[in-house]
Protein backbone atom coordinates (compact mmCIF):
# COMPACT_ATOMS: atom_id res chain seq x y z
CA UNK A 1 0.00 0.00 0.00
CA UNK A 2 1.69 3.46 -0.81
CA UNK A 3 1.11 6.35 1.83
CA UNK A 4 1.19 9.47 0.52
CA UNK A 5 3.73 12.12 1.74
CA UNK A 6 0.65 14.69 2.99
CA UNK A 7 -1.05 11.53 4.86
CA UNK A 8 2.43 11.00 7.06
CA UNK A 9 3.14 14.56 7.79
CA UNK A 10 -0.25 15.23 8.50
CA UNK A 11 -0.84 12.33 10.63
CA UNK A 12 2.35 12.86 13.23
CA UNK A 13 2.07 16.36 13.08
CA UNK A 14 -1.97 16.42 14.32
CA UNK A 15 -0.80 14.12 17.35
CA UNK A 16 2.22 16.90 18.31
CA UNK A 17 -1.29 19.70 18.15
CA UNK A 18 -3.41 17.51 20.18
CA UNK A 19 -0.31 17.21 22.39
CA UNK A 20 0.12 20.76 22.35
CA UNK A 21 -3.72 21.73 22.76
CA UNK A 22 -3.64 19.32 25.86
CA UNK A 23 -0.87 21.46 27.45
CA UNK A 24 -3.65 24.02 27.61
CA UNK A 25 -5.07 22.30 30.98
CA UNK A 26 -1.97 23.86 33.11
CA UNK A 27 -2.94 27.79 32.25
CA UNK A 28 -6.82 26.48 32.72
CA UNK A 29 -6.13 25.18 36.14
CA UNK A 30 -3.79 28.18 36.75
CA UNK A 31 -6.83 30.90 35.90
CA UNK A 32 -9.54 28.51 37.72
CA UNK A 33 -7.72 28.73 40.65
CA UNK A 34 -6.31 32.40 40.60
CA UNK A 35 -10.62 32.88 39.23
CA UNK A 36 -9.25 34.98 36.25
CA UNK A 37 -11.98 34.27 34.26
CA UNK A 38 -11.79 35.79 31.11
CA UNK A 39 -7.98 34.49 30.65
CA UNK A 40 -9.78 30.68 31.45
CA UNK A 41 -12.41 31.46 28.62
CA UNK A 42 -9.97 32.49 25.91
CA UNK A 43 -7.76 28.80 26.99
CA UNK A 44 -11.16 26.75 26.51
CA UNK A 45 -11.62 28.57 23.17
CA UNK A 46 -7.72 28.23 21.85
CA UNK A 47 -7.45 24.38 23.27
CA UNK A 48 -10.81 23.35 21.43
CA UNK A 49 -9.54 24.88 18.34
CA UNK A 50 -6.48 23.09 18.70
CA UNK A 51 -7.66 19.72 20.09
CA UNK A 52 -10.19 19.98 16.84
CA UNK A 53 -7.05 20.67 13.90
CA UNK A 54 -5.38 18.05 15.72
CA UNK A 55 -8.33 15.24 15.05
CA UNK A 56 -8.96 16.67 11.99
CA UNK A 57 -4.92 15.56 10.76
CA UNK A 58 -4.64 12.55 12.78
CA UNK A 59 -7.74 11.33 11.06
CA UNK A 60 -6.36 12.57 7.20
CA UNK A 61 -3.31 10.69 7.69
CA UNK A 62 -5.23 7.46 9.06
CA UNK A 63 -3.96 5.02 7.00
CA UNK A 64 -0.08 5.82 8.20
CA UNK A 65 -0.93 3.88 11.72
CA UNK A 66 -0.56 0.54 10.21
CA UNK A 67 2.63 1.46 8.28
CA UNK A 68 4.81 3.30 11.00
CA UNK A 69 7.94 1.75 8.57
CA UNK A 70 7.03 4.11 5.70
CA UNK A 71 8.40 6.96 7.47
CA UNK A 72 11.53 8.76 6.09
CA UNK A 73 13.89 11.06 6.61
CA UNK A 74 12.24 13.79 5.08
CA UNK A 75 8.84 13.35 6.39
CA UNK A 76 10.94 13.59 9.85
CA UNK A 77 12.63 17.01 8.67
CA UNK A 78 8.97 17.80 7.55
CA UNK A 79 6.68 17.34 10.34
CA UNK A 80 9.22 19.29 12.57
CA UNK A 81 9.22 22.14 10.29
CA UNK A 82 5.63 22.02 10.00
CA UNK A 83 4.20 21.19 13.30
CA UNK A 84 6.30 24.84 14.48
CA UNK A 85 4.04 26.98 11.93
CA UNK A 86 0.91 25.00 13.09
CA UNK A 87 1.74 25.35 16.77
CA UNK A 88 2.79 29.33 16.23
CA UNK A 89 -0.75 29.86 14.91
CA UNK A 90 -2.65 27.95 17.63
CA UNK A 91 -0.44 28.93 20.60
CA UNK A 92 -0.56 32.53 19.68
CA UNK A 93 -4.91 33.03 20.24
CA UNK A 94 -4.65 33.37 23.95
CA UNK A 95 -2.34 35.94 22.87
CA UNK A 96 -4.50 37.60 20.96
CA UNK A 97 -7.82 36.85 23.07
CA UNK A 98 -6.24 38.41 26.05
CA UNK A 99 -6.13 42.12 24.24
CA UNK A 100 -2.44 42.35 24.82
CA UNK A 101 -1.20 42.26 21.93
CA UNK A 102 -1.90 45.08 19.21
CA UNK A 103 -2.14 42.23 16.33
CA UNK A 104 -2.59 38.23 15.41
CA UNK A 105 0.82 39.20 13.84
CA UNK A 106 2.31 40.17 17.30
CA UNK A 107 0.57 37.50 19.03
CA UNK A 108 2.24 35.19 16.23
CA UNK A 109 5.65 36.88 16.81
CA UNK A 110 6.08 36.26 20.50
CA UNK A 111 5.10 32.63 20.27
CA UNK A 112 7.74 31.65 17.78
CA UNK A 113 10.24 34.07 19.88
CA UNK A 114 8.83 31.93 23.13
CA UNK A 115 9.46 28.45 21.17
CA UNK A 116 12.96 29.27 19.84
CA UNK A 117 13.68 30.38 23.51
CA UNK A 118 14.72 33.86 21.58
CA UNK A 119 12.98 36.04 24.29
CA UNK A 120 12.14 39.30 22.19
CA UNK A 121 8.85 40.66 22.96
CA UNK A 122 5.71 42.08 21.34
CA UNK A 123 3.25 41.76 24.00
CA UNK A 124 1.87 44.99 25.66
CA UNK A 125 1.58 46.22 29.36
CA UNK A 126 3.01 42.78 30.69
CA UNK A 127 3.29 44.30 34.65
CA UNK A 128 -0.38 43.59 34.29
CA UNK A 129 -0.22 40.41 32.42
CA UNK A 130 -2.87 37.56 33.73
CA UNK A 131 -1.05 34.76 36.02
CA UNK A 132 -2.59 32.45 33.40
CA UNK A 133 -1.32 33.35 30.79
CA UNK A 134 2.36 34.05 31.90
CA UNK A 135 2.03 30.77 32.83
CA UNK A 136 1.23 30.13 29.50
CA UNK A 137 4.04 32.08 27.62
CA UNK A 138 6.97 30.70 29.75
CA UNK A 139 5.57 27.28 29.43
CA UNK A 140 5.67 28.03 25.78
CA UNK A 141 9.73 28.58 25.93
CA UNK A 142 10.36 26.30 28.48
CA UNK A 143 8.94 23.20 25.76
CA UNK A 144 10.26 25.30 22.88
CA UNK A 145 13.95 24.77 24.56
CA UNK A 146 13.35 20.92 25.19
CA UNK A 147 11.49 20.62 21.98
CA UNK A 148 7.59 19.78 20.94
CA UNK A 149 8.68 16.86 18.76
CA UNK A 150 10.67 15.54 21.53
CA UNK A 151 7.77 15.96 24.13
CA UNK A 152 5.53 14.20 21.41
CA UNK A 153 8.20 11.26 21.63
CA UNK A 154 8.41 10.82 25.05
CA UNK A 155 3.95 10.17 25.48
CA UNK A 156 2.88 9.82 21.80
CA UNK A 157 5.00 8.48 19.03
CA UNK A 158 5.46 4.39 19.37
CA UNK A 159 9.00 3.48 19.35
CA UNK A 160 10.03 2.36 15.64
CA UNK A 161 8.01 4.84 13.76
CA UNK A 162 10.98 6.30 12.30
CA UNK A 163 10.92 8.50 15.54
CA UNK A 164 14.97 8.93 15.44
CA UNK A 165 14.04 11.31 12.19
CA UNK A 166 11.56 13.18 14.28
CA UNK A 167 14.54 13.54 16.49
CA UNK A 168 16.91 14.60 14.01
CA UNK A 169 14.15 16.98 12.61
CA UNK A 170 14.18 19.24 15.32
CA UNK A 171 17.43 20.09 15.90
CA UNK A 172 18.47 16.82 18.05
CA UNK A 173 21.42 14.48 17.56
CA UNK A 174 22.41 12.79 20.40
CA UNK A 175 21.68 9.48 21.10
CA UNK A 176 21.47 9.08 24.90
CA UNK A 177 20.65 5.09 25.48
CA UNK A 178 19.47 3.24 22.18
CA UNK A 179 16.03 3.58 22.15
CA UNK A 180 15.18 7.31 20.68
CA UNK A 181 11.97 7.03 22.93
CA UNK A 182 14.25 6.68 25.71
CA UNK A 183 16.63 9.56 24.66
CA UNK A 184 13.27 11.70 24.61
CA UNK A 185 12.39 10.92 28.05
CA UNK A 186 15.34 11.48 29.63
CA UNK A 187 15.48 14.71 28.31
CA UNK A 188 12.74 15.94 29.93
CA UNK A 189 13.84 13.85 33.34
CA UNK A 190 16.90 16.17 33.23
CA UNK A 191 14.73 19.00 32.75
CA UNK A 192 12.02 17.97 35.15
CA UNK A 193 14.80 17.45 37.94
CA UNK A 194 16.74 21.15 37.20
CA UNK A 195 13.41 22.51 37.35
CA UNK A 196 12.21 21.67 40.72
CA UNK A 197 16.13 22.27 42.04
CA UNK A 198 16.18 25.98 40.35
CA UNK A 199 12.61 26.85 41.16
CA UNK A 200 13.63 26.02 45.13
CA UNK A 201 16.30 28.13 44.32
CA UNK A 202 15.16 31.09 42.82
CA UNK A 203 12.12 31.16 45.82
CA UNK A 204 14.58 30.82 48.32
CA UNK A 205 16.54 34.30 46.55
CA UNK A 206 13.14 35.61 45.77
CA UNK A 207 12.37 35.49 49.69
CA UNK A 208 15.74 37.22 50.95
CA UNK A 209 14.84 39.92 48.13
CA UNK A 210 11.38 40.41 50.14
CA UNK A 211 8.92 38.79 47.78
CA UNK A 212 6.14 37.56 48.80
CA UNK A 213 5.91 33.46 48.99
CA UNK A 214 3.26 32.55 46.38
CA UNK A 215 5.02 35.94 44.38
CA UNK A 216 8.26 34.62 45.08
CA UNK A 217 7.17 31.05 43.84
CA UNK A 218 5.77 32.50 40.31
CA UNK A 219 8.56 34.68 39.62
CA UNK A 220 10.74 31.86 40.71
CA UNK A 221 8.96 29.58 38.17
CA UNK A 222 8.93 31.87 35.21
CA UNK A 223 12.49 32.87 35.52
CA UNK A 224 13.60 29.62 36.26
CA UNK A 225 12.16 28.44 33.31
CA UNK A 226 13.15 31.41 31.24
CA UNK A 227 16.91 30.52 32.40
CA UNK A 228 17.15 27.27 32.05
CA UNK A 229 15.62 27.31 28.23
CA UNK A 230 17.85 30.22 27.25
CA UNK A 231 14.64 32.38 26.91
CA UNK A 232 15.08 35.72 28.00
CA UNK A 233 11.46 36.17 28.81
CA UNK A 234 10.45 37.78 32.60
CA UNK A 235 7.15 38.48 33.60
CA UNK A 236 7.71 42.63 33.93
CA UNK A 237 8.94 44.92 31.52
CA UNK A 238 12.28 46.22 33.47
CA UNK A 239 13.24 41.97 32.71
CA UNK A 240 15.98 41.03 35.61
CA UNK A 241 16.26 44.63 36.63
CA UNK A 242 13.00 44.00 38.22
CA UNK A 243 14.78 42.52 41.53
CA UNK A 244 17.65 45.05 41.62
CA UNK A 245 19.53 42.09 43.39
CA UNK A 246 23.55 40.47 42.56
CA UNK A 247 22.04 37.67 44.53
CA UNK A 248 18.90 36.87 41.67
CA UNK A 249 21.07 37.88 38.90
CA UNK A 250 23.80 35.58 40.06
CA UNK A 251 20.98 32.60 40.26
CA UNK A 252 20.50 33.05 36.68
CA UNK A 253 24.00 33.22 35.43
CA UNK A 254 24.44 29.69 36.76
CA UNK A 255 21.08 28.46 35.46
CA UNK A 256 21.22 29.67 31.90
CA UNK A 257 24.83 28.79 31.40
CA UNK A 258 24.23 25.29 32.67
CA UNK A 259 20.95 25.22 30.66
CA UNK A 260 23.51 26.51 27.34
CA UNK A 261 25.01 23.16 28.06
CA UNK A 262 24.50 19.69 25.60
CA UNK A 263 22.12 17.25 27.15
CA UNK A 264 24.39 14.17 26.20
CA UNK A 265 26.91 16.06 28.84
CA UNK A 266 24.28 16.51 31.36
CA UNK A 267 24.31 12.85 30.89
CA UNK A 268 27.40 11.72 30.82
CA UNK A 269 28.08 13.45 34.31
CA UNK A 270 25.02 12.28 35.89
CA UNK A 271 26.50 8.95 35.10
CA UNK A 272 29.49 9.61 36.65
CA UNK A 273 31.70 10.85 33.55
CA UNK A 274 33.09 14.05 35.03
CA UNK A 275 36.21 14.16 32.97
CA UNK A 276 33.49 14.94 29.88
CA UNK A 277 33.11 18.45 31.23
CA UNK A 278 36.90 19.04 30.44
CA UNK A 279 37.20 16.81 27.19
CA UNK A 280 34.20 17.99 25.66
CA UNK A 281 34.91 20.36 22.73
CA UNK A 282 32.05 22.67 23.25
CA UNK A 283 32.81 23.38 26.96
CA UNK A 284 36.52 24.03 25.38
CA UNK A 285 35.33 26.63 22.99
CA UNK A 286 32.67 28.17 24.88
CA UNK A 287 35.07 28.89 27.89
CA UNK A 288 37.72 30.46 25.59
CA UNK A 289 34.46 32.52 23.32
CA UNK A 290 33.21 33.64 26.79
CA UNK A 291 36.51 34.82 28.19
CA UNK A 292 37.83 36.83 25.18
CA UNK A 293 34.12 38.05 25.19
CA UNK A 294 34.21 39.31 28.70
CA UNK A 295 37.75 40.34 28.41
CA UNK A 296 37.23 42.07 25.62
CA UNK A 297 34.01 43.94 26.69
CA UNK A 298 35.66 44.92 30.43
CA UNK A 299 38.32 46.45 28.44
CA UNK A 300 36.08 48.34 25.94
CA UNK A 301 32.90 49.34 28.51
CA UNK A 302 36.16 50.99 31.37
CA UNK A 303 37.21 53.45 28.74
CA UNK A 304 33.85 55.13 29.07
CA UNK A 305 33.22 55.03 33.16
CA UNK A 306 29.76 53.94 33.02
CA UNK A 307 30.81 51.00 35.14
CA UNK A 308 33.46 52.12 37.94
CA UNK A 309 33.58 48.93 40.12
CA UNK A 310 33.86 45.87 40.01
CA UNK A 311 30.20 44.91 40.96
CA UNK A 312 28.57 47.24 38.38
CA UNK A 313 30.79 46.02 35.65
CA UNK A 314 29.91 41.76 36.82
CA UNK A 315 26.19 43.19 36.60
CA UNK A 316 26.18 44.99 33.47
CA UNK A 317 29.17 43.76 31.26
CA UNK A 318 29.81 39.80 32.15
CA UNK A 319 25.97 39.29 32.57
CA UNK A 320 24.71 41.03 29.35
CA UNK A 321 28.01 39.44 27.65
CA UNK A 322 27.02 35.59 29.11
CA UNK A 323 22.97 36.06 28.33
CA UNK A 324 24.26 37.08 25.18
CA UNK A 325 26.55 34.00 24.51
CA UNK A 326 24.24 31.47 26.06
CA UNK A 327 21.34 32.98 24.08
CA UNK A 328 19.53 33.23 27.07
CA UNK A 329 18.55 37.26 25.98
CA UNK A 330 18.17 38.41 30.08
CA UNK A 331 18.81 42.15 30.32
CA UNK A 332 20.69 43.72 33.09
CA UNK A 333 20.84 47.28 31.03
CA UNK A 334 17.86 48.79 29.03
CA UNK A 335 17.80 48.74 25.43
CA UNK A 336 18.80 52.23 25.09
CA UNK A 337 21.89 52.01 26.82
CA UNK A 338 23.22 49.42 24.51
CA UNK A 339 22.83 51.80 21.59
CA UNK A 340 23.80 54.74 23.65
CA UNK A 341 26.69 53.74 25.96
CA UNK A 342 27.98 50.63 24.83
CA UNK A 343 29.27 51.96 21.76
CA UNK A 344 30.41 50.40 18.30
CA UNK A 345 33.07 48.25 20.07
CA UNK A 346 30.95 46.61 22.65
CA UNK A 347 27.82 46.05 20.04
CA UNK A 348 30.29 44.37 17.72
CA UNK A 349 31.26 42.01 20.59
CA UNK A 350 27.66 41.47 21.76
CA UNK A 351 26.89 40.42 17.91
CA UNK A 352 29.68 38.05 17.48
CA UNK A 353 28.50 36.35 20.98
CA UNK A 354 25.23 36.10 20.23
CA UNK A 355 26.12 34.56 16.88
CA UNK A 356 28.28 31.60 17.87
CA UNK A 357 25.55 30.85 20.70
CA UNK A 358 25.82 27.59 22.93
CA UNK A 359 25.91 24.17 22.73
CA UNK A 360 24.58 21.55 20.40
CA UNK A 361 21.46 19.66 21.03
CA UNK A 362 20.80 22.01 24.23
CA UNK A 363 18.15 24.97 25.06
CA UNK A 364 20.61 27.66 23.14
CA UNK A 365 20.21 28.64 19.46
CA UNK A 366 23.52 30.25 17.65
CA UNK A 367 25.65 27.98 15.19
CA UNK A 368 26.76 26.79 18.48
CA UNK A 369 30.28 26.12 19.79
CA UNK A 370 30.32 22.85 18.61
CA UNK A 371 30.68 24.17 14.96
CA UNK A 372 33.32 26.87 15.64
CA UNK A 373 35.51 24.16 17.22
CA UNK A 374 34.98 21.81 14.60
CA UNK A 375 35.69 24.61 12.30
CA UNK A 376 39.30 26.46 14.44
CA UNK A 377 40.44 22.68 14.58
CA UNK A 378 40.08 21.97 11.13
CA UNK A 379 42.16 25.50 10.21
CA UNK A 380 44.64 24.11 12.36
CA UNK A 381 44.88 20.83 10.76
CA UNK A 382 45.39 22.58 7.54
CA UNK A 383 48.37 24.89 8.39
CA UNK A 384 50.02 21.52 10.31
CA UNK A 385 49.31 19.90 6.82
CA UNK A 386 51.40 22.92 5.72
CA UNK A 387 54.26 23.33 7.87
CA UNK A 388 54.79 19.28 8.51
CA UNK A 389 55.63 16.28 6.19
CA UNK A 390 52.90 14.39 5.70
CA UNK A 391 54.15 11.12 6.73
CA UNK A 392 54.37 13.08 10.22
CA UNK A 393 50.53 13.55 10.46
CA UNK A 394 48.64 12.14 12.66
CA UNK A 395 44.43 11.71 12.37
CA UNK A 396 43.04 14.67 13.83
CA UNK A 397 40.03 13.76 16.12
CA UNK A 398 37.90 15.68 18.78
CA UNK A 399 35.97 14.62 21.60
CA UNK A 400 32.50 15.33 21.49
CA UNK A 401 30.70 12.84 23.84
CA UNK A 402 33.30 10.25 22.02
CA UNK A 403 36.35 10.70 19.97
CA UNK A 404 35.80 11.40 16.11
CA UNK A 405 37.97 11.40 13.39
CA UNK A 406 37.78 15.29 12.21
CA UNK A 407 37.49 14.70 8.22
CA UNK A 408 36.30 17.21 5.91
CA UNK A 409 32.69 15.68 5.49
CA UNK A 410 32.52 16.97 8.90
CA UNK A 411 34.05 20.36 8.32
CA UNK A 412 32.38 21.53 5.29
CA UNK A 413 28.93 20.46 7.10
CA UNK A 414 29.75 22.94 10.04
CA UNK A 415 31.17 25.83 8.01
CA UNK A 416 27.73 25.04 5.77
CA UNK A 417 25.63 25.69 8.85
CA UNK A 418 27.77 28.80 10.25
CA UNK A 419 27.71 30.40 6.59
CA UNK A 420 23.89 29.95 6.42
CA UNK A 421 23.40 31.70 9.93
CA UNK A 422 26.07 34.67 8.75
CA UNK A 423 23.88 34.95 4.97
CA UNK A 424 20.51 35.44 7.72
CA UNK A 425 22.14 37.51 9.49
CA UNK A 426 23.07 39.74 6.82
CA UNK A 427 20.15 39.47 4.79
CA UNK A 428 18.26 40.75 8.55
CA UNK A 429 20.95 43.59 9.32
CA UNK A 430 20.39 44.78 5.11
CA UNK A 431 16.65 44.48 5.74
CA UNK A 432 16.94 46.92 9.10
CA UNK A 433 18.77 49.33 7.69
CA UNK A 434 16.11 49.58 4.74
CA UNK A 435 13.47 50.19 7.08
CA UNK A 436 14.78 53.29 8.40
CA UNK A 437 17.43 52.21 11.22
CA UNK A 438 21.21 52.08 12.07
CA UNK A 439 23.77 49.63 10.71
CA UNK A 440 24.44 49.12 14.22
CA UNK A 441 20.76 49.11 15.55
CA UNK A 442 20.47 46.45 12.76
CA UNK A 443 22.77 44.65 12.90
CA UNK A 444 22.85 43.60 17.07
CA UNK A 445 18.54 42.83 16.13
CA UNK A 446 19.51 40.38 13.38
CA UNK A 447 22.18 38.87 15.52
CA UNK A 448 19.54 39.07 17.88
CA UNK A 449 16.94 36.84 16.15
CA UNK A 450 19.18 34.62 13.78
CA UNK A 451 20.71 33.34 17.16
CA UNK A 452 17.64 33.06 19.39
CA UNK A 453 18.90 35.35 21.83
CA UNK A 454 16.42 37.83 22.93
CA UNK A 455 18.44 41.34 24.01
CA UNK A 456 17.16 44.08 22.22
CA UNK A 457 18.46 47.61 21.11
CA UNK A 458 15.02 49.09 20.68
CA UNK A 459 14.50 48.12 17.46
CA UNK A 460 11.77 45.18 18.24
CA UNK A 461 8.64 47.25 19.04
CA UNK A 462 5.08 46.69 18.32
CA UNK A 463 5.55 49.97 15.86
CA UNK A 464 8.43 48.31 13.42
CA UNK A 465 7.40 47.49 10.29
CA UNK A 466 5.44 44.29 9.92
CA UNK A 467 7.76 43.28 6.90
CA UNK A 468 10.74 43.01 10.01
CA UNK A 469 8.54 41.59 11.96
CA UNK A 470 7.85 38.45 9.33
CA UNK A 471 11.91 38.41 8.56
CA UNK A 472 12.24 37.96 12.42
CA UNK A 473 9.40 35.38 12.87
CA UNK A 474 11.32 33.37 9.88
CA UNK A 475 15.19 34.33 11.43
CA UNK A 476 14.08 32.43 14.65
CA UNK A 477 12.18 29.79 13.21
CA UNK A 478 15.12 29.02 10.42
CA UNK A 479 17.78 29.33 13.58
CA UNK A 480 16.08 27.16 16.39
CA UNK A 481 15.41 24.43 13.78
CA UNK A 482 19.07 24.79 12.01
CA UNK A 483 17.77 25.32 8.57
CA UNK A 484 17.57 21.20 7.65
CA UNK A 485 14.18 20.65 8.38
CA UNK A 486 12.55 23.83 6.90
CA UNK A 487 14.47 23.01 3.80
CA UNK A 488 12.93 19.50 3.72
CA UNK A 489 9.37 21.35 4.11
CA UNK A 490 10.05 23.48 1.29
CA UNK A 491 11.83 20.72 -1.06
CA UNK A 492 8.41 18.56 -0.54
CA UNK A 493 5.77 21.53 -1.06
CA UNK A 494 7.30 22.37 -4.22
CA UNK A 495 7.61 18.35 -5.16
CA UNK A 496 4.22 18.19 -4.58
CA UNK A 497 2.97 21.49 -6.72
CA UNK A 498 5.28 20.23 -9.47
CA UNK A 499 3.30 16.81 -9.17
CA UNK A 500 0.11 18.26 -9.12
CA UNK A 501 0.70 20.92 -12.20
CA UNK A 502 1.96 17.87 -14.16
CA UNK A 503 -1.49 16.05 -13.32
CA UNK A 504 -3.77 18.59 -14.91
CA UNK A 505 -1.46 19.90 -17.11
CA UNK A 506 -0.73 16.62 -18.80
Amino acid sequence: MTISSPKIISYYTGFIVLGTSALMIIPVITAVCQAEWEPLFDFIISMGIAASLGFLLILFGRDVKSHPDRVQWKHGFAVAALAWIILMLICAMPYLLSGHSKSYLDACFDVMSGFTTTGLVLTQDLDHLSISLNMWRHMLTFIGGQGMVVLALSFIVKEGSGAYKFYVGEGKDIALVPNVKGTARIIWKISLIYLLFGTFVFWIAGLIIGLQPVSAFFHALYMFESSWSTGGFAPNTQNIMYYHSLLYESVAMVIFIIGSFNFGLHYAIWQGKRKEFIRNIEIQSFAVTSFLGCVLGIAALSKTGLYPDAISMFRRVVFNILSAHTTTGLGSVYAQQFAQQWGDAGILIMVIVMLIGGSACSTAGGFKGLRVGIVFKGIMRDIKKLIRCERSMKVDKFHYMKDIVLEDSVIRSSALIIMCYIALFTIGTVLGTFCGYSMADSAFEAASATGNVGLTIGVTTPAMPAVLKIYYIIAMYLGRLEFLSVFALIGLVIAGVKKVCKKYLA
